[in-house]
């Protein structure tokens, strides 16, 4: 079955026990007879997996089975402000920086509808009825979440999350009606790592921007603004807003990555580093024209991003334009950059790396990641070049062992990195500097 990765993934029946080679049956620690995946729920049906293994299964919308191998539990899913709708009296919240997680009753489930394995003592006092809230343990402590709740084991690492609810999708009535049944729910149980996510009324714009300024000098991310009396629905709506402050940053412009789909033949990423030579891509904000007649390799261009990584990676980058003040040269066609495939001489005012090819993914530069848990300390490396992937792995402080594949072309071998590294994280690897 065709899963996120260009290689099938494949599924067995043996002796009546179902199998996956996806990565989220086979990190699984419980008994393989019950385990499950979102590849066997799409071949088999929801109703015959959960007879199969026990324990009910997340609903779809319209409370069928899902129609696609992406399809996770109905989640209410927000919009961005667009900072002129008037926002006096909806509810406000921070928007924390955490992992989502919806509440069946009995399992949390992410968004793509994968078992988190928190353990029986983290559940106790939870409802039955299904709850959407955030595992969470601090403010700028995501990839720290990350790390514990992918975990397979149930751990007591756990102890440091902290679910955080903010809606009750099956409780009848509007938002105000929901909050009131999950402030009752929650006494009931007295869940001991479960708690209501503090809403208050928003008086004005002023006190919105006050509120936001205040929430990210402490370090959050923003706020989360909810409509008084909707109700909640599957998807997208403008019933639920983010609001967040971007910061501003310049980089140097090393490389383009040619466009697919319908960018083919023009921009689809910009290849830039920063002034510490961090390289990443920049792949939004752009318009047409500009995917056309993109800057050139050494112009110094404005971005927007959230936050950094602990790798010093900017997150969700956005094209801004080129600085005017950098002496900036004169924009190009990818159609001759993509001919050349890559700068033949860099550009005066490049620093000494050299410019990136064109389709070379922004994980050229090598990303490094640890897994460090009871006896296990390893490490993972992972670097592209050209249309090669290599990686090295093995116990920290070692040289460790190395391996390098070629691809058919770039673009391949970028996919095929991305796709290891989104093993590894769920794995439990955390990116590190290095």
């Amino acid at each position: 079955m065709q899963g996120s990765g260009a290689k099938p993934y494949v599924l067995k029946n043996t002796g009546g026990v179902y199998s996956c080679s996806c990565p989220a049956w086979r990190n699984q620690s419980i008994a393989i007879e019950r385990r499950t995946c979102k590849h066997l729920r799409k071949l088999r049906g929801d109703a015959a997996e959960e007879t199969r293994v026990g324990g009910a299964l997340p609903q779809r919308a319209g409370g069928t089975s899902a129609p696609d191998e992406n399809a996770g539990p109905p989640l209410l899913l927000a919009e961005s402000w667009d900072n002129a709708a008037d926002l006096s009296d909806w509810w406000m919240s921070e928007k924390l920086d955490g992992v989502r997680a919806f509440w069946d009753g009995k399992q949390f489930l992410s968004r793509q509808g994968n078992l988190y394995h928190a353990p029986a003592w983290f559940l106790e006092g939870l409802p039955e009825a299904p709850l959407d809230g955030e595992l969470w343990i601090d403010r700028k402590k995501f990839q720290r979440t990350v790390s514990i709740v992918r975990r397979q084991d149930k751990s007591d690492l756990w102890t440091e999350v902290r679910f955080l609810v903010f809606d009750a999708p099956a409780a009848s009535g509007g938002f105000e009606d929901r909050l009131a049944f999950l402030k009752d729910a929650l006494a009931k149980g007295a869940p001991k790592f479960a708690r209501s996510h503090a809403q208050e009324r928003c008086r004005n714009l002023d006190a919105l921007r006050a509120e936001l300024t205040r929430i990210e000098s402490l370090g959050g991310e923003g706020l989360m603004l909810r409509q008084p009396g909707s109700k909640y629905v599957a998807g997208r709506s403008a019933t639920l807003l983010k609001v967040k402050t971007f910061h501003d940053a310049e980089a140097l412009v090393v490389g383009h990555q040619a466009g697919a789909g319908r960018h083919q033949g023009r921009l689809g990423a910009l290849l830039v580093r920063l002034p510490d030579g961090t390289d990443f891509a920049i792949g939004t904000g752009f318009s047409d024209r500009e995917r056309a007649n993109p800057p050139a390799i050494g112009t110094t261009v404005s971005f927007r991003y959230q936050e950094l990584s602990d790798a010093g990676v900017p997150r969700f980058p956005s094209y801004i334009g080129i600085r005017s003040d950098a002496g900036a040269k004169q924009p190009q066609t990818v159609a001759a950059d993509v001919s050349r495939r890559i700068s033949p001489e860099p550009p005066p005012d490049a620093p000494a790396k050299p410019p990136i090819s064109v389709g070379v993914a922004p994980g050229s530069k090598p990303r490094y990641f640890e897994f460090v848990e009871g006896s296990s300390s390893k490490f993972w490396e992972v670097s592209q070049a050209g249309n090669t992937m290599s990686t090295r792995w093995g116990r920290i402080g070692s040289a460790g062992q190395s391996k390098t594949k070629t691809f058919a072309d770039p673009q391949a071998a970028a996919n095929a990195m991305a796709i290891l590294i989104e093993e590894k994280t769920d794995e439990g690897y955390v990116e590190r500097r290095h």
